[in-house]
């Protein structure tokens, strides 16, 4: 299977757009982008009308099986640091409500990915499951949690590590934005799989 490693500055089109075009390029129904990707078929539906944005874990899913690399659906900002500056966030540039700030290192095989989320009043991620694990941290605001059969709310402090293999979603139910600080495993973004 061969990689498209296309990557544009910023994403030209919505990403509902870019999964049905590319979609429709490789000659592939809803349900076998379903079945190659692990979505299901409503979901992957509502994201390519925009009406529902598929999460990180989601994209990559997507990226995979329309053999793309996740650098087709977002511009990864690529430093060559291991420092990174307040006043200089790389932001993930991606067509979500939640704002993406990358804070791992571009280290050439790189194992593991820190993001910072800011999610808005409202949002809720769809349920998603991959190998790895993933680590929540909650700095401000609030969220629910699943992760398996946990349920939980989250609140500044509290935290959650867990197999990533579990069903796993987060939402924020509140009216005020919440700031997650997200370490998962496998890397999604590392330097590796990133179109130079």
């Amino acid at each position: 299977m061969q990689i498209l490693s296309t990557r544009a500055k910023k994403p030209s089109m919505p990403i509902g757009e870019q999964i049905r075009k590319r979609r429709k390029d490789m000659g592939l129904t809803l349900q076998q982008l379903a079945d190659r990707s692990g979505l299901s078929a409503p979901f992957i539906s509502q994201a390519e009308r925009n009406l529902s944005v598929p999460s990180l874990v989601s994209l990559l899913a997507l990226a995979e099986a329309l053999e793309v690399d996740i650098s087709f659906f977002m511009q990864v900002p690529n430093t060559g640091t291991i420092v990174h500056r307040a006043a200089k966030p790389n932001i993930i540039e991606v067509d979500s409500p939640v704002q993406y700030i990358d804070l791992a290192s571009d280290l050439d095989d790189r194992k593991l990915d820190i993001i910072l989320m800011r999610i808005p009043p409202g949002h809720t991620f769809p349920v998603d499951t991959r190998n790895g694990e993933h680590f929540r941290y909650v700095l401000s605001g609030e969220l629910y949690a699943t992760a398996g059969n946990t349920r939980t709310t989250l609140k500044a402090g509290d935290s959650m590590h867990f197999d990533a293999r579990m069903k796993h979603t987060v939402e924020n139910r509140t009216d005020q934005e919440a700031v997650l600080l997200y370490v998962g495993t496998p890397s999604v973004f590392k330097k590796a799989q990133r179109a130079k």
